[in-house]
């Protein structure tokens, strides 16, 4: 019952959380810092986990490429074909969580046990709406660019990795990584990271509004947050592959 009432309530805080912003002015001031805070401040470790995961799939392939029927190029093609189905678009996602759910949770937590959510019911503002309706929009518009860029430093990890070591050569990688392109790989890793940028932030507001007690339960929110919003994440990277791949 109680799974069924926090969904109940999550819908419940959507609902109010998209009513139109009452000072469009503030509104745009706070979604430009929730862009510097919850996109540009991630960027260094999105940029060094994409990196190096290029490189580590890259390795893997090139070390279980055995079979002489399987052309050389077929490294650059499963590093591609893995980096943006799955590990740019959800492995990031998941580590994110972490990072900007928990942060998130957080803050708002610490603001609900310290009265400072009352006082902006009290003045008559729409406290939903102004704490979290601009990072939600900063996260569905900065995912997208993260995930490029994700998917850019990861291809480019995977050629270092596999030139350093001198498993293949740039000519092949390159051919792979050319081979059997389909557009709508990168529309399903974009549908797929706005997905999951508004279920991060929603989901760790939601524990982060409605955090009771004190600075002991702020914490236990923050985990809350991290962990549900990890699961939901892999439930909709579950539905979301079989409505657009197959």
């Amino acid at each position: 019952m109680n799974v069924i009432s926090n969904i109940g309530k999550y819908f419940q805080m959507l609902w109010v959380v998209f009513s139109k912003p009452e000072k469009i002015k503030i509104f745009r001031t706070r979604l430009f810092d929730e862009i510097q805070s919850i996109g540009i401040n991630s960027i260094p470790i999105v940029a060094l986990l994409s990196t190096f995961m290029g490189g580590v799939i890259a390795l893997q392939t090139a070390s279980n490429m055995t079979s002489p029927l399987l052309p050389e190029y077929t490294i650059g093609y499963i590093t591609r074909s893995s980096t943006i189905l799955e590990f740019s678009p959800t492995i990031i996602s998941l580590i994110l969580a972490g990072k900007i759910g928990s942060n998130i949770a957080s803050e708002i937590g610490t603001m609900r046990v310290t009265e400072q959510i009352d006082a902006l019911e009290i003045m008559g503002v729409n406290s939903l709406s102004f704490l979290v309706l601009p990072k939600i929009m900063a996260a569905v518009l900065f995912f997208p660019f993260m995930l490029i860029m994700s998917i850019g430093l990861s291809l480019i990890g995977g050629w270092l990795s596999l030139v350093f070591a001198d498993l293949s050569s740039t000519e092949t990688y390159i051919f792979g990584l050319r081979s059997f392109y389909k557009d709508g790989d990168i529309v399903y890793a974009l549908v797929k990271s706005v997905v999951f940028a508004f279920v991060i932030v929603s989901v760790s507001s939601f524990y982060g509004y409605y955090t009771k007690g004190g600075a002991l339960d702020v914490g236990k929110s923050s985990t809350q947050a991290v962990v549900n919003s990890s699961v939901v994440i892999l439930i909709c990277n579950f539905f979301l592959t079989q409505m657009i791949l197959l």
